[in-house]
């Protein structure tokens, strides 16, 4: 038996996205998973999802725009849909600009819950059809990495968000009437332990677990995918062994010419090993102990991030930090005064966040995390433009992926980044898989019996 790419997965996922490999480029933050990575994907008739997140309402609008010039109508790409329950109105401003842009597809990401702006989005895609089915014109992929979360996407809109989004003209009637008969999500990918904010979940717990969720759903048809640790052909192999119906990859997406990452960055990308990441808190849920997964490479980003959460669970403020730990972080991390650090904090919170300010001036504790996230906003930013100015506190999401994929790779013509075209990883790895399945399919059923086994 030859299996072949085309076959790895769900016939019903490649027909509903019009892709001819049951493979998705999930979006990464701040256009890392850019519009040229898009449109690339899009035009080898693959699908990925552009990275909105902390990006302005304008730069996604003119991404979008971009994006739609480059490929034709009804090509298939989606945009990522952050969940921020801290700041709801920026998720609603987020939906109104992607129903205005006509997007048809989005990546639901950090949800923990339904939310009314995901709902919006969801009901107003749908419509009667001429046969009496739904039709569904917006379609979610919802990542997710606990079974209480995907329980909530294989369930329909809750109807009190429903009748909220209708009495407030969100909705038509129509619509409002057939939320009921559809699921929240077209697919759930299960996100095991990853690059950026995970919950370092298990594959090979969670995936099985889900899929009997599923399984016992009313809405068995919606299709349950893989995500976190794919980089190599044998983990992609073994996902749809485990029965994924896609596979989901971003930490090999961020090596590649079309990502939106610095080319210094990627050098140092692409010689990483599977041991070479680490655990660090995650800025924007910096006071509640979130974790990221991040590169640790020639970096000293992880230990000083964890520094400074360690400053944060024990100290009350700044002042009771010891002068000569707070003269080290001006020095060393910071390479500013905290006053100098604090400025620019405050001058930004007042324009963007004026009642998190105001907690700040009233909460010693409050103001030291602020200037503490402030480092986690600068490492980012120093990766992203590739600065040599701190080049030892890049913060850089990746997973351990990345280094299987670097690994498999040594000595054939993607070793080199720049030859990693987004669409050339994703057939690598498919075909890849493939050749695995069929090889180790070809291998059991030449070995012989035990004895006593039954015919």
């Amino acid at each position: 038996m030859n299996i072949v790419a085309q076959q790895l997965g769900s016939a019903a996922f490649r027909e509903a996205h019009g892709v001819k490999y049951a493979y998705v480029a999930g979006a990464m933050y701040k256009a890392i998973a850019s519009r040229e990575l898009v449109v690339r994907m899009a035009r080898a008739r693959l699908l990925a999802f552009y990275g909105t997140g902390g990006l302005t309402l304008a730069r996604i609008a003119d991404d979008l725009d971009f994006i739609a010039r480059a490929l034709p109508d009804g090509a298939s790409f989606g945009a990522n849909l952050l969940c921020d329950p801290a700041n709801p109105g920026a998720e609603d401003a987020l939906v109104e600009l992607l129903l205005a842009h006509g997007v048809r597809r989005v990546e639901a990401a950090a949800y923990t819950q339904v939310t009314p702006a995901l709902v919006r989005y969801r009901l107003r895609g749908l419509s009667a059809g001429a046969d009496g089915a739904v039709a569904i014109a917006h379609h979610v992929l919802a990542k997710v990495s606990r079974p209480e979360v995907a329980q909530r996407f294989l369930a329909p809109a809750p109807p009190e968000l429903v009748r909220r989004l209708l009495d407030a003209g969100q909705v038509s009637a129509v619509q409002a009437q057939l939320a009921g008969a559809v699921p929240m999500a077209d697919d759930i990918c299960v996100e095991a332990d990853s690059g950026g904010h995970t919950d370092q979940g298990v594959a090979l717990v969670l995936l099985p677990a889900i899929l009997r969720l599923r399984d016992g759903a009313a809405a068995s048809r919606v299709r349950v995918g893989a995500a976190g640790g794919l980089g190599a052909p044998e983990a992609l192999a073994a996902a749809f062994i485990l029965g994924a119906d896609f596979v989901l990859t971003g930490s090999v997406n961020q090596c590649s010419p079309e990502a939106g990452m610095a080319d210094v960055v990627k050098d140092l990308l692409q010689t990483m090993e599977v041991q070479d990441t680490a655990i660090a808190p995650a800025g924007d849920m910096f006071e509640m102990g979130a974790k990221v997964r991040v590169l640790r490479k020639g970096l000293l980003f992880p230990a000083r991030a964890n520094q400074l959460y360690e400053l944060y669970r024990q100290h009350r403020a700044l002042e009771d930090i010891a002068p000569a730990v707070l003269a080290r972080l001006e020095s060393q991390v910071f390479k500013r005064s905290i006053a100098e650090v604090w400025a620019e904090t405050a001058a930004w919170l007042g324009a963007a966040h004026p009642e998190a300010l105001a907690l700040a001036l009233r909460e010693p504790k409050a103001r030291m995390a602020q200037v503490f996230k402030w480092y986690f906003v600068h490492s980012a930013r120093l990766a992203r433009a590739g600065s040599p100015e701190q080049r030892a506190d890049y913060q850089v999401h990746c997973g351990p992926a990345l280094g299987a994929f670097n690994q498999w790779v040594r000595g054939s013509a993607l070793e080199d980044w720049r030859a990693r075209h987004v669409e050339r990883i994703a057939e690598a790895l498919m075909d890849g898989a493939a050749q695995v399945l069929t090889a180790r399919f070809a291998a059991l059923a030449a070995q012989a019996p035990l004895p006593g086994a039954i015919d």
